[in-house]
């Protein structure tokens, strides 16, 4: 490496993608969606002979604006230069629209250039950031599908305990709110599952209208419910706000936020921010989206991705925890070789430069396309 490169790194050389399809074990849905499988698009980074792995849980098309509208602006840009390609990336998509798809694809680029800088560095991902506050992060049990029987809710709540999981997520709103008796059954019988001491946590995915929201959460304080994710689409910030002001229970969103002006709209409507790393523009956006939050006294939760946010969930003081989401906690360890292991209700990011994953040989039996 010359002197230029020392300050900016080797160019990219080589921009890969690859899709892989993991189907659920049964039909699985929420309040508002149903969905039989599981797309993570990969983008793999490659420089002076290293490479950097990023990826998103996104559609196929993501793929495409990554070959199409992205791999060209990140060959513009040394390896070393995060933010310079970060803000490229962005200005690139201006006449497709920045959010969304867009914004998921742009989110593996990330997440790539970040990993193959610290692999270059021969440092991990933390140190890039600025090094660890905790060793460990704190996660809770999720999933909790509309669609489970009794039996595999229970086969749920058995797994979270036995990784040491004090908080448990199940779903609600089922049938966009149409069902709210059977939703509160299934809180009660969460209740029974986890024991008294579980911090009990419920998503409707944005399925109740904010009068259903009121009724349905003041019966969710009187049975100890902590957290009360989306209860009306994150897309109505002052509905949000409403419910805050009127509940006991902690109101969250922000898994679907894109960018800072989204993250700024929900900060005075929830009691904890939600941020997916995989949406909101990789690493670099997490760790904007956490420090924005931070300015208003607010935790960050790390939404889904937990193989993915761990590394770099280490070096956010204001982190409360990462969700240890079903569909993602089984597919990872197929997808990727030196996920963080979860015992005592944490996950423990193993000791690796870059963020430490690999694509596994076990994935190429998932792949679908490129």
């Amino acid at each position: 490496m010359n002197d230029r490169q020392s300050d900016s790194g080797p160019p990219i050389t080589n921009v890969h993608t690859a899709i892989y399809t993991f189907p659920t074990p049964d039909p699985e849905a929420d309040g508002t969606l149903q969905w039989n499988a599981t797309t993570a698009v990969t983008v793999t980074l490659e420089a002076d002979g290293r490479t950097g792995l990023g990826w998103t849980y996104s559609s196929p098309a993501a793929a495409a604006i990554i070959s199409h509208h992205l791999a060209g602006v990140a060959r513009q840009h040394p390896a070393f230069r995060i933010a310079e390609a970060w803000e490229a990336m962005h200005r690139a998509g201006r006449n497709y629209g920045t959010k969304g798809l867009y914004l998921q694809a742009m989110s593996a680029m990330d997440i790539a250039r970040w990993d193959l800088t610290a692999r270059l560095r021969e440092i991990p991902v933390s140190a890039l950031a600025g090094g660890r506050c905790r060793d460990a992060v704190p996660i809770y049990g999720s999933g909790g599908f509309t669609t489970l029987t009794d039996r595999q809710l229970e086969d749920q709540v058995h797994l979270w305990r036995s990784i040491g999981a004090t908080g448990m997520k199940i779903k609600v709103g089922e049938a966009w709110g149409t069902r709210p008796e059977r939703d509160l059954q299934r809180v009660q019988r969460l209740r029974e599952l986890a024991g008294p001491h579980a911090d009990l946590m419920v998503d409707a995915n944005g399925g109740y209208t904010i009068g259903q929201a009121r009724r349905i959460g003041h019966a969710l304080d009187d049975l100890g419910v902590t957290w009360f994710e989306e209860p009306v689409s994150s897309d109505n910030p002052d509905g949000l706000a409403v419910l805050r002001q009127t509940l006991r229970c902690d109101i969250t969103a922000g898994e679907y936020a894109a960018d800072l002006y989204d993250i700024t709209a929900l900060l005075l409507a929830v009691d904890c921010l939600q941020l997916d790393a995989t949406r909101c523009g990789g690493y670099t956006g997490f760790l904007r989206g956490a420090t924005l939050a931070a300015s208003r006294n607010l935790d960050i939760s790390a939404h889904c991705a937990p193989a993915l946010h761990a590394p770099i969930a280490t070096v956010v003081p204001n982190l409360r925890h990462i969700e240890f989401f079903a569909d993602h906690a089984r597919l990872e360890p197929e997808l990727v070789d030196g996920a963080a292991t979860a015992h005592d209700g944490h996950l423990h990011p193993h000791a690796a430069i870059g963020h430490g994953l690999t694509l596994a040989t076990s994935a190429e039996h998932h792949r679908v396309g490129q």
